[in-house]
């Protein structure tokens, strides 16, 4: 009822035809599936059970080798039918190597024996997918391998996760790593195309960035670039090393409905966002994306370090600390956010750290000789001036700051500290108070969480209207095109029927009848190119 075959990591089990609610092939022989068969409950994997039970005889003679590549047995070729036969897993002629060729001539299917030797079943734990990969031939050639992006060619063979539909070629999945000391070209689960090193100074061209660091690459640190078309692509080896293969499918607390992987977003594509800091990510950089294409979301690589660990009562996500983002506005104050806020990215709420019911509200700091409150500007000039370019500065390192924000006050010298230039007493006190802190402001946290919801109730009403009412827009837009489609295409109808009747329905006739006119007859003759028809006989 269960086998362990060895083309296949995960049992097998016996199943039948009708478990299943559309049409399977069989992973040995391509046949279509009837009857009892064997299948993965894991992977998307099923054989016959001929060929799930049939032995695999790597080596019969000298002359016949049957081998896990191929369902029929390989022969062994003459070298006169070698010089126009390509080796599928080397990518090179059969000719131009010393190494013996076994074919099927039936399938016209050809292998240096070297070849065979060296390619394993599966490769587990590869640097491009974390999944184990099965060695299988794609008869149909329906997919594309995930690393180069070109098309798998019928009858061409590939390395196969089942469960995450995930291809390579054998070339790609074969190619060698950062592990190997002298490779020249690599392959990296961030970049569709394969890496070469950098052989000088010379070919770094005008201060080329690491598309991981972002550091300008300077000799001698090692470093690969795209052996292809994409200029902008180079790439620390040190920063090869940096970046995990198990990243590419995890999922982050700020995205949990999809996985995540790293990859380099399309070269001089439209601006992309980090959805957790808000700020524009460089198209020449590595970033975090969804797999989902529809999601378009991504993170900066610091982003993606950064984990929720902050409660906020009543909420049901924990939030993340963001020393600096881009303009975003406080759902408890309504203020603008530049630096320093607190955030539950899934949720898309923002609050200023000193909004937060466990920020310290007074402090000793050792640029003021007195303590420090949190409090709003006491000046009211600050806060009713209408002059949005008027500086206001912070007095310990006199800076310019946000006005509208809370901020460290003392009363007695009028001393003004800004958040940020006394944040690590103030976040170091948070840390230390924040659990105790919480079961004592229960009561107020409670009086100012529903004004989160009610910030994202009026917020989604507000989005809902305005959609509704672009969409009513859409639509009578649409009603107005489509009546003056509709006269067009009358008009349309009268203007050929008048035409018809002009040159008693001859095409022949009306061209002769423009030939003589040449503006008439180049915009006839333009029109006629560009789709005109004209039903006049």
């Amino acid at each position: 009822m269960e086998i362990q075959h060895v083309i296949h990591h995960h049992p097998l089990s016996l199943l039948f035809i009708d478990e299943w609610n559309t049409i399977k092939y069989c992973k040995g022989c391509y046949n279509k599936l009837s009857g009892p068969a064997y299948g993965c409950k894991t992977c998307r994997f099923e054989t016959d059970v001929e060929c799930a039970l049939k032995p695999i005889i790597e080596y019969s003679d000298e002359c016949t080798i049957q081998h896990f590549t191929h369902a029929h047995p390989l022969k062994l070729v003459d070298s006169n039918q070698k010089d126009e036969v390509i080796c599928p897993i080397c990518q090179e002629l059969c000719s131009s190597s010393s190494s013996s060729t076994y074919g099927c001539m039936e399938c016209e299917f050809f292998l240096h024996k070297s070849c065979m030797k060296s390619i394993p079943r599966q490769l587990i734990n590869h640097h491009i997918h974390p999944c184990t990969l099965i060695f299988i031939t794609d008869p149909y050639g329906r997919d594309e391998c995930a690393c180069c992006g070109e098309h798998i060619v019928p009858g061409g063979m590939k390395f196969s996760c089942g469960a995450c539909e995930f291809d390579l070629h054998v070339k790609c999945a074969l190619f060698p790593t950062i592990d190997s000391e002298d490779a020249k070209e690599i392959q990296h689960f961030s970049h569709p195309h394969t890496l070469a090193l950098v052989q000088n100074d010379e070919e770094y061209g005008s201060e080329p960035h690491c598309v991981a660091c972002a550091q300008i690459c300077l000799a001698p640190a090692l470093t690969f670039r795209c052996s292809r078309s994409c200029d902008h692509f180079f790439l620390h080896k040190s920063c090869y090393v940096k970046l995990p293969y198990n990243s590419i499918n995890f999922k982050h607390p700020f995205h949990p409905k999809h996985p995540l992987t790293i990859k380099s977003l399309p070269y001089n594509d439209h601006i992309r966002t980090c959805d957790a800091c808000c700020r524009g990510i460089d198209t020449t950089l590595l970033a975090y994306s969804c797999w989902e294409s529809e999601c378009k979301f991504n993170l900066h690589l610091d982003c993606y370090k950064l984990l929720p660990s902050i409660t906020f009562s009543g909420h049901q996500h924990f939030l993340t600390l963001y020393e600096k983002t881009a303009d975003v506005s406080c759902h408890l104050c309504g203020v603008n956010c530049r630096n320093i806020i607190l955030q539950c990215v899934p949720c898309d709420i923002n609050i200023h750290f000193q909004c937060h019911p466990s920020t310290p509200k007074t402090i000793k700091h050792k640029s003021h000789l007195h303590p420090l409150t949190l409090t709003k500007s006491p000046f009211e000039y600050e806060l009713n001036s209408d002059e949005e370019e008027e500086e206001f500065y912070c007095d310990v390192y006199e800076q310019k700051r946000n006005r509208r924000e809370l901020i460290y006050y003392c009363k007695e010298c009028k001393f003004i500290a800004e958040l940020k230039c006394v944040f690590s007493v103030v976040l170091s006190l948070f840390l230390e108070d924040n659990s105790s802190e919480k079961e004592n402001l229960k009561d107020d946290v409670a009086e100012v969480y529903p004004e989160i919801q009610k910030w994202q109730v009026g917020s989604l009403l507000l989005k809902r209207i305005r959609l509704h009412e672009g969409q009513l827009l859409l639509e009578a837009k649409m009603k107005q095109l489509k009546g003056e489609s509709d006269g067009v295409k009358k008009e349309i109808q009268r203007t050929e029927d008048m035409l018809g009747n002009l040159v008693r329905g001859s095409s022949k006739l009306l061209g002769q009848l423009v030939e003589n006119n040449s503006q008439l007859r180049d915009l006839f003759n333009g029109a006629k190119n560009q789709g005109l028809k004209m039903k006049l006989d």
